[in-house]
C-alpha cells in the first residue's frame, strides 16, 4: 500500500477544509513548495495536490506552483481541482503533473473525458469517485451528480482507468476515521481497480489497520498537518 500526502492549497497557502467546506478551513504555515520538499526529504516519492479554488471555480490558481515544485524536487504528483476539460488537463500535464485526478468531465461529459484519457492515457488518469451519504458528488463537491458509484466505476473501467480515488466527504478533514466499510464494498465489487482511500485519517494505527483491506494507496493530510502522525513513520508505511 502506498502513502500518498496530501497538500491542498487555496489563497497561495497550505490549507485543509473540513467536510470540503470552504467556510471550515485551517490554514497551515509552510507554503506549498516547502511542504513538498518536507514531504520528498521524509522520503515519499508521491504526493497528493489539490487546487480548491480550481476544484470549486474550474479556474486553476496554482500551475505556477506546481512548475516549481517539479522544478525543485524530484518528487511525482497526482493533481486534482479544476481539470474540466481537454485544455485544462493538457494545461496541468504541461505544468509537470504525473497523474490528472478527474470527476466532473466523467460525469457530465464522456466524449470529452473519453478524448482525455485517449489523450494521455487511462495510466495517467484517477478517477475522483467522491461520496456523501452514498451519492457521487462533483465540481469539488459542490453538486450531487446524477450516475451511481457503481456506474461511474464501471464506466471509467472501460475506458482502461484503473485507479480511483474514494472520498467520504463527511469524513474528509474531521480525522475521526476513514470509512472502511466503503473500500471494503469496493474491493469485493470491483477486485480489478485500485484503491486510493481519502478522508479522516485519524492516526497511524489506522493505516495499518488499513492495510488489512489491501487498497492501493491511502491519502493523509489533516493528521500529519495537527502532529497526530510522525512523518518518519509514516513514510516508513508508504511501501
Amino acid at each position: 500500500m502506498i502513502v500518498i500526502p496530501a497538500i491542498d492549497i487555496y489563497d497561495g497557502k497550505v490549507v485543509r477544509l473540513s467536510k470540503g467546506d470552504f467556510k471550515e478551513v485551517s490554514f497551515y504555515h509552510k507554503n506549498p513548495i516547502q511542504q513538498a520538499q518536507i514531504f520528498e526529504e521524509a522520503g515519499f516519492s508521491l504526493i497528493h495536490i489539490v487546487d480548491l479554488e480550481g476544484a470549486k471555480t474550474g479556474k486553476f490558481k496554482i500551475l505556477k506552483v506546481i512548475n516549481e515544485i517539479k522544478e525543485k524536487t524530484k518528487i511525482k504528483i497526482q493533481f486534482g481541482g479544476g481539470i474540466r476539460d481537454g485544455k485544462t488537463a493538457s494545461q496541468a500535464f504541461n505544468a509537470g503533473i504525473d497523474f490528472a485526478v478527474i470527476g466532473s468531465v466523467a460525469v457530465k461529459n464522456r466524449e470529452e473525458f473519453k478524448l482525455i484519457v485517449e489523450k494521455f492515457s487511462a495510466e495517467k488518469i484517477v478517477t475522483a469517485a467522491d461520496v456523501l451519504n452514498e451519492k457521487v458528488y462533483i465540481s469539488g463537491w459542490t453538486e450531487e451528480a446524477s450516475i451511481s458509484l457503481n456506474d461511474l466505476i464501471e464506466y471509467c473501467m472501460e475506458l482502461g482507468i484503473r485507479k480511483f480515488i474514494c472520498t467520504d466527504i463527511s469524513q474528509d478533514g474531521t480525522m475521526k476515521g476513514l470509512n472502511t466499510d466503503l473500500y471494503k464494498k469496493l474491493s469485493v465489487w470491483f477486485p480489478g481497480i485500485q484503491i486510493i482511500a481519502s478522508g479522516g485519517v485519524k492516526d497511524i494505527e489506522e493505516i495499518k489497520r488499513l492495510k488489512e483491506y489491501n487498497p492501493y494507496a491511502v491519502v493523509v493530510g489533516k493528521a500529519i498537518y495537527e502532529g497526530k502522525i510522525d512523518l518518519k513513520e509514516l513514510s516508513g508505511l508508504a511501501q
